[in-house]
């Protein structure tokens, strides 16, 4: 009697109608097969083999390099429930919508039948997903990013418990484009992308919009988290989880070389990108992260930025829409100070300045988590590892410090769902425009963010042990444009102030908006940093946050009488904190 797995992919097969079905096994194998196919069809160039072996080039259509939220929907049964931060069809209309696109969109492919899980192995957190695909590079990227192949089949048996996913390249028209996801059933389809956001569903589409919906349903959190462990002289290890919009420094921060390893202090990577955490029986939240590879944003990543992820790039590794060298190796701005001589450009034509830049700044790569000189020991515990400290940042010019603590757990929701940041490449749409993002979430939170503030809300209830939530911001300038903190591996020192927060041994100063740090309680020793960039980076000034709660306001308006009553009390306080200190100020 056939599974409910197989009886579902013969349903798409006969949407889809492909000349052939391929059920992948995850093998080294397989994934050789399918590298060696990409490779006669012109879909991947090889690397160098001596500098880069096993690694190459895709280049995708210049017309489908990012995320397209636009065109990316959740169809719930009620309007509300999907709410005013996603785009919403109801089930119906967005099946009546779609499902001609697909029909027979396979025809002369191959369907690629993708199982895998997400989460490590053994672990009781994982869950499976299967992707169905017409694209040869899409299976082996999801060879790259999750357990794929048999250890999945073997999880799920004969179980209906997986999240299925359809995808298919269609003609890549940007008008017949679609990432649609039903959390009700927990399915998604995706269709005219091969761009990985869109078309690795595992990713964005499975592990953060259908599973923050399951997470609700089920009592424990899908956040777009790195997870990092800072080791102390002890020996001791404090895991921390961190959400940035895409693009401002979460893999760098996730693997960080550490400016004080000389004095004990080292990062140890468990996650650039996703953090499911489950509550555990002590009262702490138990963080894994569901991928098995890293998905980065190539450009500005250099030795110096992240020195680890330099190192595991340099094998099997698929790299997508960067430059070609005449060695034979990838480049893109901010890889090196001059660009080499003889480069062809992510289009495939012969580079030169004038014609702009030489990869796409939302070139990417997709390298196994391994492969990373600071991958944790943890990294696949199936326990997953205590989160003692939630950090928040974005970019923000002005405004905000290096660093603050938030002041109760309902302020740190109250930070985090006001977080915004300037926009990056990683998503269609201008480039830096301010732009809320609660949390980091809002493009990929699967139901109505108003419900969303309030389960975090319901969360630290529910914790003993509820994570310390601090907020930073690497990205404050001067007044003549120029950043104030250095950065990279400095950034452990913010780390080490927050660890000794969360012993009770460092300083702050209580300010309108949180904890700050004195300048004392920064570890500084051989930073080339003056004292009037100390205090440009941990000045509050009331003036210009009483005018970043109009925002906040405004933001907070559109989820109407289902915003949390808790957050409109924080806008309040937070109001009269400010007028007091402009007050005294005064």
């Amino acid at each position: 009697m056939p599974t409910p797995l197989e009886n579902w992919v013969e349903e798409v097969a006969g949407l889809t109608r492909p000349d052939r079905i391929e059920w992948c096994d995850g093998s080294a194998a397989e994934q050789n097969r399918l590298i060696e196919g990409m490779l006669r069809d012109g879909t991947l160039l090889p690397f160098n083999p001596k500098t880069y072996p096993n690694c190459y080039l895709h280049r995708s259509d210049p017309r489908d390099v990012a995320r397209t939220e636009k065109v990316t929907f959740i169809c719930t049964r009620n309007k509300e429930d999907a709410g005013p931060n996603n785009n919403w069809l109801s089930p119906e209309e967005g099946k009546e919508q779609v499902r001609p696109l697909f029909s027979g969109s396979m025809k002369g492919r191959t369907m690629y039948v993708v199982p895998y899980l997400m989460g490590p192995a053994e672990s009781p957190f994982s869950r499976v997903g299967v992707e169905v695909t017409d694209s040869a590079y899409v299976a082996a990227s999801m060879n790259v990013m999750t357990r794929m192949g048999r250890v999945a089949l073997d999880r799920l048996g004969r179980s209906d418990d997986f999240v299925p996913g359809l995808h298919s390249l269609g003609d890549l028209d940007p008008e017949r484009r679609y990432i649609m996801h039903f959390p009700e059933e927990k399915l998604i389809w995706s269709i005219g992308s091969g761009y990985g956001g869109n078309a690795l569903l595992g990713k964005k589409c499975f592990a953060l919009r259908i599973a923050s919906w399951m997470a609700r349903q089920q009592g424990w959190m899908a956040e777009h988290m790195l997870i990092l462990g800072l080791e102390d002289p002890g020996g001791r290890v404090t895991y921390m989880a961190a959400a940035f919009p895409s693009a401002c420094g979460k893999t760098n921060l996730a693997m960080m070389v550490s400016a004080l390893e000389d004095e004990g202090y080292r990062v140890w990577t468990v996650g650039d990108d996703i953090a499911w955490m489950h509550p555990g029986p002590d009262g702490y939240l138990y963080a894994v992260n569901p991928e098995a590879g890293f998905f980065g944003v190539a450009p500005g990543t250099n030795e110096r930025t992240n020195a680890n992820v330099m190192s595991a790039l340099h094998q099997n590794t698929i790299f997508t829409n960067v430059a070609l060298t005449a060695h034979q190796e990838p480049w893109w701005e901010g890889l090196s100070d001059a660009p080499p001589e003889g480069m062809t450009d992510w289009k495939g034509n012969a580079w030169s300045p004038k014609n702009g830049p030489a990869a796409h700044p939302n070139s990417r790569y997709t390298v196994p988590a391994r492969q990373s000189p600071s991958i944790s020991p943890r990294w696949e515990d199936p326990a997953g590892v205590p989160i003692s400290a939630f950090i928040f940042g974005g970019r923000r010019a002005k405004l905000e410090p290096l660093v603050y603590e938030a002041l109760s757990w309902q302020h740190g929701v109250y930070s985090g769902a006001t977080l915004a940041s300037e926009t990056t490449a990683a998503a269609t749409g201008a480039v830096g425009v301010l732009r809320r993002d609660p949390m980091a979430m809002l493009p990929f939170c699967g139901y109505n963010m108003a419900d969303y503030f309030g389960y975090w809300l319901q969360m630290g209830k529910r914790l003993t042990h509820p994570p310390h939530i601090f907020h930073v911001n690497w990205f404050r300038r001067d007044d003549d444009g120029k950043f104030l903190w250095p950065g990279f591996g400095e950034n452990v020192r913010v780390l080490k102030w927050m660890l000794d927060r969360i012993d009770g041994t460092a300083e702050a100063q209580e300010t309108p908006i949180g904890f700050v740090p004195t300048a004392q309680s920064l570890t500084l020793d051989g930073l080339k940093i003056s004292r009037e960039q100390v205090e440009g980076l941990l000045r509050v000034d009331a003036g210009d946050w009483t005018a970043e709660l109009d925002g906040v306001k405004e933001f907070f308006a559109k989820f109407g009488d289902r915003l949390p009553r808790e957050l409109q009390e924080e806008v309040e306080q937070a109001a009269k904190r400010l007028h007091h200190a402009s007050v005294a100020s005064r």
